[in-house]
């Protein structure tokens, strides 16, 4: 679908008379009667409405683009128009509209609507066309630039598909990114390597595995006629597709910090072969001589098992905590609503720590150790009832998310030593490994271990910190809150970020009702949440500091900063961190410190600010303004900190 296929001189609008919002969707929607596009105004206006009340649709940089999908319209259109004076359309950025794009389409209809604005904002991410486009004065001129655009996107990707014949003679660099949670730190690192790799006169190509999966997945030509390979990640990624090839393998901050470093090592062959092994073709037997350091592998393996772990996390104790609000407002425990809420997150959150565990023992051992290690996860995560998984009759307290993570390291590193023990078995006998040796030695090994070591062990470990949790009075907890919240900010989505969030999110897992708990997760989510939400208050009330990227940037991170996604601000912490990362620390301990003395409670692992009507110790009274209180104040004291400590720029904040 092209823009100029849903577009029409005859829906354009070049001098909209409307001075207010009510009064420009009026006028807009007066057009799209009079040219047939709706039947019915008043259906029409009040859907368009909707949406608008839903979010606003003015997304910034003086462009709006309402849209709707129902009955009252009658065939797919953009409508354009321009306010040469502006209209207040309560955008993102809070500056007056100067475009409209209004988007149309029947209910019957595909995802026209969707592509529309999904090729708009690609094409309205250019500032020199935003700026011709309020330059115009025909609506043939207004055709003529998207035309224009369109035909120089299109070039764009040809070459970047390798379909132009002058990218032949150019050198190929191939990679992977991913990061734990797939939804920042992947698509960064990948346009930053990209954009590097343009400036250097180098292709590169990307591979993204995300939250959604893996998306623009390299063909197996394109690896043959790489001259390398960077793998930018933080978890275990496809790569024997790689053997022979030069390697770097890095944690995924680096493709975003460091992506002119990483195209280096592989073009002045600095990158060491990677060599899969012939056994088992998996990662962590490669002889490559570029193999990561002990710490580095224990974070990788780690962060595998936990890149597993969040779904079961996030999806269970959100229902939790929703039934929560269902029991205490909804008519109590005996209702079918909080009945079936809390049933469901208490399933999901069952099978967090064997997930874990599972995904820590296969990142080591492969799918061999997956097994023992769900069940080696299952034995940490309960105490001994139905069955007898402690050699301490007795216990009533599970080895809890430290048992886990214990099975998950056993349980890889027992299935490595196995696959050694087999190594010289004669080849006849080389199928009953995986499906007789394999996966019987590893269960009785693993089963024995926890029975009569670990669990004994911390379960006893596990019982004393959720006792010294709970038990903590408001001063230690102020300081523990502090020290999280801070966490946060240090590295934005990296270690120190992971493991606050990790002991916070492994406190409630051990225990869902507990208050202590719900205090952790609120001061980890406001730590959080004061990056984004620093930088958007930077670049909105500080404009003659940032540049016009960065304001851009910041528009957005209001919108990231409510979701609890701390990597809207590594962009500005990339480009300035010796400001931007002190001050952010400071804010989200601020934030913290707030949290633990208020004792503002929020039972659930993500969610920020849209889960904050489960604000209050659990059980207890609501705290929904000192959670908001705590962010709000948090996230001032660094925006003015980061913002009065940064430098006027010369770049003109109005261009």
């Amino acid at each position: 679908m092209r823009i100029k296929d849903i577009l029409s001189p005859e829906s354009m609008i070049m001098d909209l008379k409307a001075k207010n919002k009510e009064d420009a969707i009026k006028e807009m929607a007066d057009l799209e009667v009079a040219t047939d596009i709706v039947n019915d105004e008043d259906a029409f206006i009040k859907s368009i409405w909707d949406r608008e009340n839903e979010s606003t649709t003015g997304i910034g940089g003086g462009i709006a683009m309402p849209h709707a999908r129902n009955k009252s319209i009658n065939k797919a259109r953009v409508l354009f128009a321009k306010s040469k004076d502006g209209i207040d359309y309560n955008s993102l950025d809070g500056q007056p509209v100067h475009l409209f794009f209004m988007i149309t389409a029947p209910a019957g209809a595909d995802n026209t609507h969707l592509q529309a604005l999904a090729k708009l904002s690609g094409l309205l991410i250019d500032p020199d066309l935003v700026e011709k486009l309020k330059a115009t004065k025909t609506p043939e001129e207004v055709i003529d630039l998207f035309e224009k655009a369109e035909a120089k996107k299109a070039k764009e990707a040809a070459k970047a598909e390798g379909k132009n014949d002058d990218d032949d003679n150019k050198p190929l660099i191939v990679g992977v990114t991913a990061c734990i949670n797939g939804i920042a730190h992947t698509y960064m690192a990948q346009e930053a390597l990209i954009k590097e790799g343009k400036k250097r006169g180098i292709e590169v190509r990307i591979e993204t595995n995300g939250s959604e999966g893996v998306k623009d997945k390299l063909t197996p030509d394109e690896i043959k006629r790489a001259k390398g390979v960077i793998i930018a990640s933080d978890k275990k990624v496809d790569m024997p597709r790689f053997d022979g090839k030069p390697l770097v393998n890095r944690p995924v901050v680096d493709g975003i910090n460091k992506p002119g470093e990483l195209i280096d090592d592989i073009m002045d062959g600095k990158a060491d072969v990677y060599h899969a092994s012939a056994s088992d073709k998996s990662e962590e037997s490669s002889s490559s001589t570029e193999k990561p350091g002990v710490w580095a592998g224990i974070y990788k393996n780690l962060m595998n098992g936990i890149s597993h772990m969040l779904p079961f996390v996030i999806g269970g104790g959100i229902l939790m905590a929703i039934s929560f609000i269902v029991e205490n407002y909804g008519g109590g425990a005996k209702t079918p609503a909080f009945i079936f809420l809390n049933n469901a997150g208490n399933l999901a959150f069952a099978f967090m720590v064997p997930v874990l565990s599972a995904y820590i023992a296969e990142s080591i051992g492969d799918l061999p150790a997956l097994m023992p290690g769900f069940v080696g996860g299952y034995m940490a995560s309960i105490a001994n009832g139905q069955f007898q998984v402690n050699v301490q009759a007795h216990a009533t307290s599970p080895a809890g998310f430290l048992g886990g993570i214990a099975a998950g390291f056993i349980a890889g590193y027992l299935m490595v030593g196995l696959k050694k023990l087999f190594a010289n078995l004669p080849h006849s006998v080389e199928g009953m490994k995986p499906m007789l040796f394999y996966p019987i030695l590893g269960l009785l090994f693993i089963a024995a271990i926890m029975f009569y070591i670990i669990n004994p062990i911390f379960s006893g470990i596990n019982f004393a910190i959720t006792h010294f949790l709970n038990s903590m009075g408001t001063g230690n907890l102020v300081l523990l809150t502090t020290i999280l919240a801070g966490m946060m900010s240090i590295d934005m989505g990296g270690p120190f970020n992971k493991a606050a969030y990790v002991f916070a999110s492994g406190a409630f897992a051990n225990d869902p009702h507990s208050t202590t708990a719900a205090i952790l997760m609120a001061a980890v989510m406001v730590g959080g949440m004061v990056p984004p939400f620093a930088t958007a208050i930077g670049t909105t009330f500080f404009k003659n500091k940032y540049t016009q990227e960065e304001r851009r940037a910041g528009v957005s991170n209001w919108v990231l900063g409510f979701s609890f996604i701390t990597e809207g601000a590594i962009p500005f912490a990339a480009a300035d961190p010796g400001r931007v990362i002190p001050s952010c620390i400071i804010g989200s301990a601020v934030g913290g410190a707030l949290v633990g003395l208020w004792h503002v409670g929020v039972p659930a692992p993500h969610g920020g600010l849209w889960v904050s009507p489960l604000a209050g110790n659990i059980g207890g009274p609501s705290h929904i303004l000192l959670y908001f209180l705590a962010t709000i104040i948090g996230s001032i004291v660094a925006g003015l900190i980061m913002s009065f400590w940064k430098k006027n720029i010369k770049e003109d904040p109005n261009e």
